[in-house]
């Protein structure tokens, strides 16, 4: 059949995490599409790492260790330029697949008419607390990627969402935009807004959870006082990719959020203003602002696990 003769190169950037770079390894080989490869990208020397690799014996286990760290968005063109299959299947190092994850995703890319599908798809968002299914939503037809992604309908996340460890698509759209190698957050969604600009390109979904997404609710950031306004920095640069809307809800929500939760809540007031001036927030984004400023994430976590029971 055509869909099993498809290879699919699979890229998993890591760094620093041999345990559960094992775990997500094992769930890539385990996959019921083996036609494919599996491609470890080393951020850096990184000996346990590269010995615990070793332990896997198995011929589709390719270990590519870069000579210095770039950070995992230069990780994924690596493993993308090292890649030999037709299609790209991106994997986090702290997350899993389950088994019917390439082929499911395969079947939808292969039923599409265009060019290049950019295929996502729900995932279990597990937490310490609970265990959810994310996205709730999916776009609605003619609606902008931006708000999508960016501007809420209610008010606990989860609507919208695609992460790097959904992401599946040609190997040529990879080549042809890249990530941007100095990005440090928000990878994904830079590099989705401007690989939808390209001629042939649409962002599919498959309907179902394909993936075990982990997050870590108290995991220590790095420079998390400093995230906030990298976040602000980044959302001024791709301002011309996103909607008004997207952009103030951007601002209200995400950006307010991380000022807040490192100490920076004077900042907001700018943030706010910014909103206000350039974008075009609707009256969730306003509600949730206030939300985000006056409500510790501890009790909005709360509140979020007692509503979705």
């Amino acid at each position: 059949m055509v869909q099993q003769r498809a290879f699919v190169s699979v890229i998993i950037p890591t760094r620093n995490r041999p345990n559960l770079v094992l775990r997500a390894v094992g769930s890539a080989l385990q996959q019921d599409h083996s036609h494919l490869e599996v491609i470890v990208v080393i951020d850096g020397p990184d000996a346990e790492t590269t010995k615990a690799l070793e332990s896997v014996h198995d011929p589709r286990l390719h270990v590519v260790v870069m000579p210095q760290s770039k950070g995992g968005a230069e990780a994924r063109n690596v493993g993308v330029q090292a890649a030999i299959g037709e299609w790209i299947a991106f994997l986090d190092d702290d997350d899993e697949w389950l088994p019917f994850k390439v082929s499911k995703q395969l079947a939808r890319a292969l039923s599409s008419p265009v060019v290049f599908p950019i295929v996502s798809a729900q995932v279990f968002a597990r937490t310490p607390r609970r265990e959810y299914v994310w996205p709730r939503r999916f776009p609605k037809a003619g609606e902008a990627i931006s708000e999508y992604l960016f501007a809420r309908r209610g008010l606990f996340q989860g609507e919208g969402l695609v992460t790097t460890t959904t992401l599946f698509t040609k190997r040529e759209l990879l080549v042809r935009v890249p990530f941007t190698s100095t990005q440090a957050r928000h990878q994904e969604w830079d590099w989705l807004l401007r690989a939808l600009t390209m001629p042939g390109t649409q962002l599919l979904f498959v309907t179902e959870p394909l993936s075990i997404w982990y997050i870590e609710e108290n995991r220590s950031a790095i420079s998390q006082g400093t995230q906030w306004q990298y976040s602000f920095d980044w959302i001024e640069r791709v301002h011309p990719l996103v909607t008004p809307r997207a952009y103030a809800a951007f601002l209200l929500t995400l950006v307010s959020s991380l000022a807040a939760r490192s100490g920076h809540r004077s900042k907001c007031l700018k943030i706010f203003t910014q909103a206000i001036r350039r974008g075009r927030p609707g009256v969730i984004d306003l509600v949730l602002f206030i939300g985000m400023v006056c409500i510790p994430q501890s009790y909005r976590r709360q509140l979020r696990t007692l509503f979705s029971r």
